[in-house]
């Protein structure tokens, strides 16, 4: 299947018979080793067991498109009795984003959580959509919904880091039902411009990765200076998060067609706001993260969500910028302390 600009899009996930070798697809395994599986797809939705802390998912979405989640702690019978979590990730990034955090939240001896990890569409192991015009907010919001229909979530305690974020402020209006609390992860009702151009200048800048440790060493020169607070391992799950590896060469894990919309924004373009939407998530418990050197989300926005939402959980996120690792110690605390805090 050929994109509209001649991109040759993948093969879909999930067909109807597969045998594959995965590497590395499969971030949770050594890239040096191979997992060899089979199963034949007998209605909605694919369930892929593993026995590595998750259950992957693949499931339809209303238009038929094949979507994958990551379902850790499905099969713990101590997770039946509390509030599961939904991550919903950022603009070009994927599920593996919060696999560190997943395995924390679904694992521990206390209160271990059920996490649901999604690909949107376009990104990680979902397809490509063949119509371009469908990687918009309102789309996704719906895929997400349907994501919770087929995965039996009735209600859960959201996180979304940037435009997992922003789906979020939509869902409050669509299906605030689905929402019993809510940690938005460095985004808010107002998005800098020069954050935005910053996001595009390093989507479109994709060198030539021949090696993992290039791709890290290429994440930690472009984004270091914003987060003096990684470590080597921190960048090195970066780049397993954000690349995969194809014909022999590192490449990112997304659409390129995601880029486009970025490309028509100017420093002086107006950013529509979200406030009317923002008032959605004031009947819930919010956390709001910012990333201390965010260029995202500004102090002055931050500092305005607090006053409209009294009771919003204000966390900074020392030394990181745009989007902060939640696995961290520090922000991981925060995480617990506020989940646990929601009945």
């Amino acid at each position: 299947m050929t994109c509209a600009w001649g991109v040759e899009a993948p093969a879909s996930p999930c067909p109807f018979k597969y045998l594959g070798n995965i590497k590395h697809s499969l971030p949770f395994l050594s890239r040096n080793d191979s997992l060899w599986f089979s199963f034949e797809m007998k209605g909605e939705p694919v369930t892929i067991a593993t026995n590595i802390n998750f259950t992957e998912r693949y499931f339809s979405a209303s238009d038929g498109l094949s979507l994958y989640a990551r379902d850790y702690g499905h099969d713990n019978p101590q997770t039946k009795g509390t509030l599961p979590i939904v991550c919903l990730p950022g603009l070009s990034r994927n599920s593996r984003d919060f696999h560190l955090l997943a395995e924390q939240l679904s694992t521990r001896l206390e209160r271990p959580r059920r996490v649901v990890a999604l690909d949107y569409r376009g990104r990680g192991l979902s397809a490509w959509d063949p119509d371009k015009s469908h990687y918009q907010l309102p789309v996704e919001a719906e895929d997400v919904i349907t994501a919770c229909t087929v995965l039996d979530v009735a209600q859960a305690i959201f996180i979304g880091t940037s435009r997992g974020g922003l789906i979020l402020h939509l869902l409050a209006a669509m299906r605030p039902t689905l929402l019993r609390g809510v940690i938005l992860n460095d985004i808010g009702p107002v998005i800098e411009t020069a954050g935005l151009l910053l996001i595009r200048q390093y989507l479109e800048a994709q060198p030539i990765l021949r090696s993992w440790h290039e791709a890290a060493e290429n994440l930690k020169r472009v984004h270091g200076a914003s987060f003096p607070a990684l470590d080597e391992a921190d960048w090195d799950d970066m780049a397993d998060a954000i690349f995969r590896e194809k014909d022999g060469m590192i490449v990112a894990d997304f659409d390129p067609a995601l880029i486009e919309p970025l490309r028509n924004i100017r420093e002086d373009t107006p950013m529509a706001d979200l406030w009317s939407l923002y008032e959605g998530l004031k009947p819930l418990p919010l956390m709001t993260i910012r990333g201390e050197n965010s260029e995202i989300l500004s102090p002055a926005t931050f500092a305005e969500m607090a006053e409209r939402h009294p009771h919003m959980r204000a966390v900074a996120a020392l030394g990181q910028g745009h989007a902060p690792l939640l696995h961290r110690p520090d922000l991981l605390a925060e995480i617990l302390g506020f989940i646990n805090g929601i009945s």
